[in-house]
């Protein structure tokens, strides 16, 4: 069994794979300062519950952008399981698309990991947009190569800034709001930060649809869209921007990589 493994700014979300069938996923907060230990015992229980124990486990891979999660996830692995771990992006080559991008050092695994999934389970040319720590509206081309994003302050953290940089702002969940124009401070806030998100995302879509289809004269279609990320059921289902959803779409993808690798090794 595959154990993926994706670390994210807000949550680290944790699959198992018995071939291409995925049997669980767990979600925790990034807690930065959990040990490997504590990482150990979270999982072995979830494990138990599912009646799978960390012998059943002979692989792991790893997508991370939070270093100091990583370390502690890394050593969770080494100590705890008798597999092979692989963190995607330290080898070089070890991702089957290009960044073609300016300076594809600075491309998250996250975004990687995301255009080889979406591409594999869906085709292209696509859009990937990521509604996470900040929400990302990334461009697969027909090959699947990542050929750049978009990036904005995602949903918590602007409704984070809200109350962090006003005096009578309150902190509030995200949800959908009754109507547009609120009539009390908590819905005026939903419905700005929800509909405003939905508005954002439709607009960068097609301006990212527009601008693809003036350099690619030929495409005929349209970019096919697909939504992933935390909260992206409550976006997906508002806008028709948005073609497909898919919450698993970085585990899936990690997956997809390992599958790889053992193909070409």
């Amino acid at each position: 069994m595959l154990l993926a493994i994706d670390i994210g700014n807000t949550n680290v979300c944790c699959a198992v794979f018995d071939g291409p069938r995925e049997l669980a996923v767990w979600r925790s907060s990034s807690d930065h300062q959990r040990t490997s230990d504590e990482w150990a015992v979270w999982l072995i229980n979830l494990l138990r519950l599912k009646g799978i124990s960390l012998q059943d486990i002979d692989a792991a891979i790893i997508s991370a952008v939070v270093p100091e999660i990583l370390v502690a996830m890394r050593t969770f692995c080494q100590n705890y399981l008798s597999a092979e771990v692989i963190v995607v992006g330290e080898k070089k080559g070890d991702i089957a698309i290009q960044a073609l991008i300016d300076n594809p050092d600075e491309v998250g695994a996250d975004l990687l990991v995301n255009a080889i999934s979406a591409h594999t389970s869906y085709g292209g040319p696509l859009l990937v947009v990521d509604f996470g720590t900040a929400t990302t509206v990334s461009l697969v081309d027909s090959h699947g190569n990542f050929c750049g994003a978009s990036i904005a302050p995602g949903i918590n953290l602007s409704l984070q800034a809200l109350y962090n940089a006003t005096a009578k702002l309150p902190h509030i969940s995200f949800a959908k709001p009754a109507k547009v124009i609120g009539t009390n401070t908590v819905e005026s806030m939903r419905s700005g930060v929800f509909w405003g998100y939905i508005s954002m995302v439709e607009g960068l879509v097609e301006r990212a649809q527009n601008e693809y289809a003036r350099k690619n004269p030929e495409f005929l279609g349209r970019l096919k869209v697909v939504a992933t990320g935390g909260l992206s059921s409550l976006i997906a289902s508002e806008t028709k921007a948005i073609d497909f959803h898919d919450t698993d779409l970085t585990l899936k993808g990690l997956y997809i990589i390992y599958t790889l690798m053992k193909t070409c090794n």
